[in-house]
């Protein structure tokens, strides 16, 4: 792959993930203007997922951009009603017709939680609740574990999402796997008992949710972590911004900014960065898809260390509720 000379960082796989990438989510629309936008930027890492609703804009884009599949990183997710092992390959090749391409570079699991089987996104009962499955994220077949999880052993024939993705390696689908919103132990327990170890974590983070011992962890065992939401509770659907105001108005990232002559956006962007850690913003504003991507500074170390005691411990996208799953419970910020 050729990067035009951007930063990027080696997967556990040996492949290289840009630094900076563009999020699609929400603005369905709007995604073919702006992905078509952004490699024209010199993006090079675009990041999508199924239940957006955005894969044939971007496989559009794409196309028309003229740039070399193989000079762009395409990453997309699996979504919850597609966990039971028979649909995993499905899934895929439904995103990858919808995009117009051969192969993905990452193929996320976006959530560890299963929803009803079938062609519904959104399974609900008649009182709008989601319904969700006794589908596992991962085939367990350690005697030690079911020596702690007893009932595990009655559903094991159904725990095999997570290998299923293992097994779209071997077709060439997708380059590789990896997963999106799991909590401590789940990383763990795929650890654990898969053969494959994930690849990349995408997952909320930003310099009000740092997580720093969590990312510490991924490092020590050579997942790549990927930052969604860099800019925090920017999305109205995170209904906080009054409570909380808006990271990018923050004080100090306002005050770095202008030391170097950005944007406390570019600021929030190039912090993750230093540590190691890809970004993905999502914007429709061609100036704002520019700006974000004009992040080839270096902050001085004084700076990052002032960013790195911002953290809040503030979690904006927290679906528990929603998904009637409990998420995130042993990680910092977790949604009361």
């Amino acid at each position: 792959m050729s990067f035009q000379n951007q930063k990027t960082f080696k997967l556990n796989t040996g492949a290289e993930i840009p630094a900076i990438g563009l999020g699609t989510w929400q603005d369905e629309g709007a995604q073919e203007a702006a992905v078509l936008a952004a490699l024209k930027a010199g993006y090079r890492h675009i990041d999508t997922a199924r239940c957006y609703g955005t894969e044939p804009a971007v496989g559009k884009a794409i196309k028309q951009s003229g740039v070399p599949r193989n000079d762009i990183f395409v990453t997309s997710k699996l979504w919850n009603n597609r966990h039971h092992p028979d649909d995993v390959g499905l899934a895929l090749q439904e995103t990858l017709d919808d995009l117009g391409l051969e192969y993905l570079d990452l193929f996320l699991m976006h959530w560890p939680v299963a929803f009803k089987r079938g062609d519904d996104p959104f399974p609900s009962d008649k009182d709008g609740r989601l319904i969700t499955d006794n589908i596992d994220y991962l085939d367990v077949s350690s005697p030690s574990f079911y020596q702690s999880h007893p009932r595990e052993s009655r559903i094991t024939d159904k725990m095999k999402t997570y290998k299923a993705m293992e097994a779209l390696l071997k077709t060439g689908k997708t380059k590789a796997i990896g997963i999106s919103n799991f909590s401590k132990k789940e990383v763990e327990r795929i650890l654990e008992n898969a053969s494959t170890v994930p690849a990349v974590h995408q997952m909320e983070l930003h310099p009000w949710l740092q997580q720093k011992d969590f990312t510490e962890f991924h490092k020590q065992k050579g997942i790549h972590v990927t930052q969604y939401s860099p800019f925090g509770n920017q999305n109205e659907i995170y209904g906080s911004r009054e409570k909380y105001g808006q990271l990018v108005n923050d004080e100090k990232l306002v005050k770095i900014g202008k030391k170097y002559g950005k944007t406390s956006n570019q600021v929030a962007l190039a912090w993750g960065i230093s540590h190691g850690r890809s970004v993905i913003p999502k914007s429709k504003s061609p100036e704002r898809i520019k700006q974000n991507f004009d992040i080839a500074f270096k902050l001085d170390d004084s700076d990052i260390k002032e960013i790195d005691q911002l953290d809040k411990k503030l979690r904006f996208n927290d679906s528990s509720k929603d998904f009637g799953y409990e998420l995130f419970t042993d990680l910092e910020g977790k949604q009361k």
